[in-house]
This record gives structure tokens, sequence and C-alpha cells, in this order.
């Protein structure tokens, strides 16, 4: 007899495991763009990549960061009632802190992107918007990345999914703990904007 546990313990590995993908480290070093961890932030998120000169990657990146995402949750809630939202937070746990890099990893901007838009997307939606419009408005990648996040929680509440509202509250309060050290160069006028040659990955 199977323990009633097992799967969504599994389930929970598995999201975790799925999140814990490296696509951006995986990327740079298979086409030969060297070791992202020493480029730039040392991040190993899009924003990052495309300081390697390689838009393509840095797009590619952005892109599999947000599917791992997107597919845990619906891998979740395809094998568990209501495992989309734990699958999801796994996946985005595993994203920010991957065993195979000793726990260092990206921000989770884009993979959190990827949750919310599985598990509500017009609440997707919010989050793109709410991300490029903070980022082009204020030249900033980690104020875009940070005020998506916040909007998540919002806007499923505006929507009326209270239920996703605890999640993606958490989620969010990852992220803004990820960008600890933007928030006190922000605090002191020392973030560098995008484009200039300091920026700080905001993933």
């Amino acid at each position: 007899m199977i323990p009633p546990w097992l799967l969504p313990a599994s389930l929970l590995l598995l999201g975790y495991l799925l999140g814990s993908i490296p696509f951006g480290l995986i990327l740079t070093r298979v086409t030969g763009a060297g070791d992202l961890r020493q480029i730039g932030s040392g991040n190993i998120g899009a924003t990052n990549v495309l300081r390697t000169g390689r838009k393509g990657l840095a797009a590619a990146t952005l892109l599999l960061d947000l599917l791992k995402g997107a597919a845990a949750v619906l891998i979740g809630a395809a094998l568990v009632d209501g495992g989309g939202p734990m699958a999801g937070a796994m996946a985005f746990i595993g994203h920010c802190y991957p065993v195979w890099l000793r726990f260092a990893g990206g921000k989770g901007v884009a993979t959190m992107m990827g949750v919310v838009t599985a598990l509500h997307w017009p609440a997707g939606i919010v989050f793109a918007v709410v991300w490029l419009g903070a980022l082009f408005g204020t030249k900033w990648s980690s104020v875009g990345g940070m005020s998506a996040a916040v909007s998540a929680p919002i806007a499923m509440a505006a929507f009326g999914r209270i239920d996703l509202v605890p999640v993606t509250l958490a989620l969010a309060l990852i992220v803004l703990w990820r960008h600890r050290a933007n928030i006190a160069r922000l605090a002191k006028g020392q973030e560098p904007k995008v484009g200039k040659s300091r920026d700080v990955a905001a993933e």
C-alpha cells in the first residue's frame, strides 16, 4: 500500500528539482560564453546572461526560467488535487536556492512570473505589464522585478483569487529578500541603471 503522503512529497521534490535547473548557467557554458557566476553580478538569471553580449541567450534564459515555473504548476495540478500552487512554489524555491549551486541561485522574478501565469493568467498579464512598466519607467532592473512580484498577490486579490494570495505573497516576500542588496543601494542612491556597466541583475 502506497502511503498517502508519498505523492505530495514526490511532487514537492519534482517541483524543486525542475526549478533548480540553472538554464542561464547551462546555456552560457554550452555556447562558450563562460561561467556565468564569474560574470557581472554572478547571478544565474537572464539579466546577467545579457552581460555576455548574447541577447539570444538572455531571451532563452528568461523564457526557460519562466517555463519551468509554469510547467511545475501544470504538472502539480495534473498529479495532485490542488497541487499546482505547492509545486510552483517549490520550483521558485529551487530556482532561488538550487542544491547544485550550493543554494546560490537567481532572484526568482522570471520563474515567479511563470508560476503566477500558470496559476491565473490574468494575474500573469498584470505581472508582465508591471515588470516592463517599472523597468522602462525607472531604468532599474531591480525595481521592475520587485514591483512585478509585489503586484502578484494584489492582482490575485483583485481578481477574486483569494486562495492564491498567500502563496504569491510568500513568493513576493522572498523576491524582496533576494533583492535586499539592491534595496540598500537604492536607498543610498547607488543602484546602477540598466545599460550601465555596473547594473545589477533583477533575475
